[in-house]
């Protein structure tokens, strides 16, 4: 990356880079449908389908976490983590499995190297707090 590009992404927040709202939420839609084809997670995310208002729910509840935690505007109101993981044991795979789909969407959508870089830094500062609790 030019000095030039590195200067214009340090000055915007990880929510401008990430385009804002509207772009979150196309994201998070396309993140939730690659869970849904991973084979390593699919199986808890496919019963959503069936459950299109908790799909909406859970797709918003996200939306918020993502806006809130990368700079922009409101404050995510959902369960923590732990609230929202307890009981379901998730295993280093499904964690992994969950993170390789994030990365996939923001590379399809040419995500620049430290955004992705910085979406990646709050995966893995959640883990312990989504991993077997």
């Amino acid at each position: 990356m030019s000095t030039m590009a590195q200067d214009v992404t340090a000055t915007r927040s990880l929510y401008e880079r990430l385009g804002g709202r509207a772009s979150i939420t196309m994201l998070v839609d396309e993140i939730i449908e690659e869970h849904m084809r991973n084979p390593r997670i699919a199986a808890r995310f496919l019963p959503y389908r069936e459950q299109p208002e908790r799909l909406a729910e859970v797709k918003g509840h996200l939306v918020d976490f993502f806006v809130s935690g990368s700079g922009g505007p409101g404050e995510y109101r959902g369960r923590s983590m732990p609230e929202a993981h307890r009981g379901l044991n998730i295993s280093e795979a499904e964690y992994m499995a969950a993170v390789d789909d994030i990365l996939t969407v923001l590379d399809r959508h040419s995500t620049d190297e430290q955004t992705r870089k910085d979406v990646l830094a709050i995966a893995f500062s959640l883990k312990n707090d989504i991993m077997h609790v």
